[in-house]
């Protein structure tokens, strides 16, 4: 999998971002685990006209024990398996690092 990973976190930093993450992100039915909702214009042309049917498209976060990650496959909130579901595109790249650069400078973790 690829994916974005921020580790060695205190427990106090992982309450933070924990907080931040409730604030930003939709929750799932998984502890700890977080949809990161992407902008309709970060979205490929296969993605686009897949909105109705297999929107709204998201990438997962996890927060660990002492880690966050994030992942860089883009999916459908609704199907599991769609020629939608791809890795992150160009600007979702950017939309997803923009954020976790935002949650890392919002909550003073040095890394």
């Amino acid at each position: 999998m690829r994916q974005y990973v921020i580790d060695e976190l205190r427990p106090s930093e992982i309450d933070r971002i924990r907080t931040y993450l409730a604030k930003h992100c939709e929750m799932s039915d998984l502890d700890d685990f977080y949809w990161l909702l992407l902008p309709e214009d970060t979205l490929s042309e296969v993605q686009k006209g897949h909105v109705a049917s297999c929107g709204p498209f998201g990438v997962g976060v996890q927060i660990g024990r002492d880690r966050l990650v994030i992942e860089f496959l883009v999916r459908s909130r609704k199907k599991i398996r769609c020629n939608c579901i791809a890795f992150a595109n160009h600007s979702q790249r950017d939309f997803i690092l923009a954020f976790a650069d935002e949650l890392v400078k919002f909550n003073n973790i040095v890394v």
